[in-house]
């Protein structure tokens, strides 16, 4: 009995002494082999530890989400892990919303002037559609997640919209991200994870995303032109305070 206490104690401590995040796949895979072998007498422990690696990732807005997103479809399966992935990925985004809401707003325009100021343009120009132009921002990643999660709260994004864009928005990548991680042993690089035909699937669903706040913003100004005379190129309206 107390030899199998012992081994179980050896075991935790090179468990945790190799415990870091994965920074390529040959990482990815042992740490992937670690964990499957824990989790077969600690499922729960693992499971909270992944929840927390996930959400420290998130909140702090450090890369590298798809490698955590591998390793959930890794340790627990498809629809589990996805399911998982969707959850924590809009949990972890709304804490790091909150905390860059709280302290980050003077950092983050500091730093990041110019994209911040084009972003705040298209947010401005979609804001009648913007759950929609949030959508198409996380279905194709041209703007990291990270910076998004960072800069919603200063372009005064709703959170509610924020939180819901991630979770539908992020569906796909997460999907894709998981179904290789159930493949980890077959795949040998990468940069297999995002081929061109995926890529280019990704677009047509963040153009389809675009088709509704199109819609929106084509019948809204149409209805501000019946309200009023188009003179010179402005809008006149009929009513005018007296």
């Amino acid at each position: 009995m107390l030899s199998v206490h012992r081994s179980d104690i050896l075991f935790s401590f090179a468990f945790c002494r190799l415990l870091t995040f994965p920074s390529d796949l040959e990482e990815l895979r042992a740490l992937a082999g670690l964990l499957q072998s824990y989790r077969a007498q600690h499922a729960g422990y693992v499971l909270l530890l992944f929840c927390s690696a996930y959400l420290y990732k998130q909140t702090f807005a450090i890369p590298g989400s798809s490698f955590l997103n591998i390793l959930a479809g890794a340790l627990f399966g498809l629809w589990l892990g996805l399911a998982l992935c969707c959850v924590l990925t809009a949990i972890g985004a709304t804490f790091c919303f909150l905390l860059s809401k709280t302290y980050g707003k003077q950092f983050v325009v500091q730093r990041f002037p110019e994209r911040l100021s084009m972003l705040q343009q298209k947010v401005q120009e979609n804001r009648n559609s913007l759950f929609f132009f949030l959508l198409f921002l996380r279905f194709f990643p041209m703007t990291p997640n990270w910076f998004l999660n960072i800069t919603s709260p200063i372009l005064n994004v709703p959170l509610t919209q924020f939180f819901f864009s991630i979770v539908i928005g992020l569906l796909p990548y997460n999907f894709i991200c998981v179904q290789t991680g159930c493949i980890l042993s077959e795949i040998s690089s990468l940069d297999n994870l995002f081929s061109w035909s995926i890529l280019m699937k990704l677009l047509v669903i963040a153009i389809v995303a675009l088709v509704p706040g199109a819609l929106i913003k084509h019948y809204s100004h149409q209805h501000l032109q019946l309200g009023g005379k188009v003179k010179n190129g402005h809008l006149d309206n009929d009513r005018k305070t007296r």
